[in-house]
């Protein structure tokens, strides 16, 4: 899609994914080194009473899902005869919140909602995308949000 194709409110529900404690515990040891994510007894021990995956890896999953629908989009379009627009890069993103722990037997869904769009001033051809990125848990508990802007290129003047 192109940037014009975006509109405040448009929410999509990118995809889901189920933590288990190996893969918590598989990601901690490479990442995220602190005790209450590396064993079920330090994690009973710390300030979530079990084994919590690390934010960094609820949003790792964030990015892994997104790139995943952006894929699935684009295929989509492609077999419609649609035209794909262009993804680019993300000069950042702000308040990132994990707001819930995310415990082993998780399954977290994740969701993208347009705040907002605008050209680019500086990248002629260009948009800024702006959105919220959430993830809630099996019982319906936000547990991860931040806003993201990414660039979108516009639709070819005719």
């Amino acid at each position: 899609m192109h940037l014009e194709d975006y509109a405040p409110g448009d929410r999509a529900e990118i995809g889901s994914h189920l933590f288990t404690a190996d893969e918590i515990l598989r990601f901690a040891r490479k990442y995220d080194t602190q005790a209450f994510h590396l064993s079920e007894e330090a994690g009973l021990a710390g300030p979530f009473k079990g084994l919590a995956a690390s934010g960094w890896h609820t949003s790792a999953v964030w990015m892994k899902l997104m790139i995943a629908f952006q894929t699935r989009m684009a295929k989509e379009r492609m077999a419609a005869g649609l035209p794909v627009g262009r993804v680019g890069p993300s000069p950042g993103f702000r308040d990132l919140r994990w707001t819930a722990p995310v415990m082993a037997g998780d399954t977290l869904t994740y969701f993208s909602e347009v705040l907002g769009t605008r050209p680019s001033a500086s990248r002629p051809g260009w948009g800024l995308l702006t959105a919220r990125n959430t993830a809630t848990n099996q019982h319906g508990v936000e547990v991860f949000a931040f806003t993201s802007a990414v660039f979108v290129g516009m639709r070819p003047a005719d």
